[in-house]
């Protein structure tokens, strides 16, 4: 049995919220675990409630009706999802899968109601968590609209710097997590062809180190100016 209070402990899930609402979280939510590859959510499903990842990421990911996925977000411990269909009523829009173990701090959507009822300042904690979202959907869809592929992976690179890289004693900053260039073609929407001749080129020129499953970034000025010719 995983213990709240020691997962939540040092997690910035509920950073931010007061006190009481913090206890309260605590003494309505439930602890679920998922094992790698395991469904959280489908889309198509019933909003039944909300998900806070404690431990563990989880992919958000599309597909369309010939298999073919479009991987749209890699969710980090102290982040929300599934907060859209409660909040609009819709069912799912996208899939949702553990990459690796993870545990999240469920809240049912009765409960979920009952406490923005209660706290309506509740929506004050959301409301900015949404518009990155949107930020990021938009620049998505920008990316798609207006780039050609070399700006938008330069462009993916740089938000997958902000999200998860991490400095150590190589040069350059580790994305820090687990990353196939298969995974990166679905971020993109395209083959997987594609994106290894791009990775190859920016590796060539000395932007990126490539390594198995893992990118390290070495010129971000050099992606800047990738993404600044278009």
């Amino acid at each position: 049995m995983i213990d709240k209070r020691e997962i939540l402990a040092t997690n910035p899930l509920l950073s931010g919220l007061p006190v009481d609402v913090v206890e309260e979280l605590m003494a309505v939510s439930v602890v679920k675990q998922f094992a790698d590859g395991e469904c959280v959510y489908a889309q198509g499903e019933e909003g039944d409630g909300l998900f806070g990842v404690v431990q563990g990421r989880i992919r958000l990911s599309n597909s369309s009706r010939e298999g073919k996925e479009l991987l749209v977000m890699l969710v980090e411990p102290g982040d929300w999802i599934g907060e859209v269909s409660l909040l609009d009523g819709l069912p799912r829009s996208l899939d949702a899968y553990a990459m690796g173990d993870c545990a999240v701090l469920f809240l049912s959507r009765a409960r979920f109601d009952a406490l923005l009822k209660a706290k309506p300042e509740l929506y004050q904690y959301f409301i900015p968590m949404l518009c990155r979202k949107l930020r990021l959907a938009l620049s998505y869809v920008e990316g798609v609209a207006l780039f050609p592929l070399p700006a938008r992976l330069a462009q993916r690179l740089l938000e997958l710097v902000a999200f998860y890289g991490v400095s150590d004693d190589k040069p350059g900053t580790l994305i820090d997590v687990h990353l196939p260039q298969e995974d990166i073609a679905k971020m993109l929407g395209v083959s997987r062809q594609a994106i290894s001749r791009e990775l190859k080129r920016f590796e060539s020129e000395g932007i990126i180190q490539l390594a198995y499953g893992q990118l390290r970034v070495t010129d971000e000025a050099a992606l800047q100016r990738e993404l600044g010719q278009v």
